[in-house]
């Protein structure tokens, strides 16, 4: 829970809305349950169907990180975007415009981890280069097994969940 109050702390989400949450999902049956607890956020697509589907070009993504982004002053509301994403990770700021996980894009630039990542008690938060072998995250996804949400929509999901 310290990642969803760091995130509309280090953001000035406004109250009643969250870039990310926490997500509790139960599978399998007795004797062998098992539950996954989970943040959850926009996923940073490299297919993203709220960018090829923005009408203004207000939806895009970052050149720096390939961070999916939101140009508030160019957005117009029509929340075609919050339609698209299977995430279900957009809302409409009260000013108007589709707001979302930013990867907390000024922090990454300035070196540092996103505010959800660096406040994280339990370390289980990573975040990096995935297209740099030699980073960190690249090396915990090749030594251990982990899955991305809704591998089936198409997006190239770029948030994964070590198992």
């Amino acid at each position: 829970m310290d990642c969803v109050v760091a995130c509309k702390t280090e953001n000035q989400v406004p109250e009643g809305f969250n870039r990310d949450w926490i997500a509790y999902e139960t599978r399998g049956a007795f004797p062998t349950p098992s539950m996954e607890i989970r943040t959850e956020r926009c996923n940073h697509c490299d297919a993203p169907p709220c960018v090829a589907c923005c009408p203004t070009g207000a939806s895009h993504v970052e050149t720096f990180g390939r961070i999916v982004l939101v140009a508030p002053e160019m957005c117009i509301g029509c929340k075609a975007c919050l339609a698209s994403c299977p995430y279900d990770a957009r809302f409409v700021h009260p000013e108007g415009y589709a707001d979302k996980c930013t990867f907390c894009v000024h922090r990454v630039k300035e070196g540092l981890d996103p505010a959800c990542v660096a406040v994280c008690p339990t370390w289980c938060m990573h975040f990096g280069d995935l297209d740099d072998p030699a980073s960190e995250v690249s090396r915990l996804l090749a030594s251990r097994k982990g899955h991305a949400l809704l591998p089936a929509a198409g997006t190239e999901p770029r948030i994964f969940y070590l198992d």
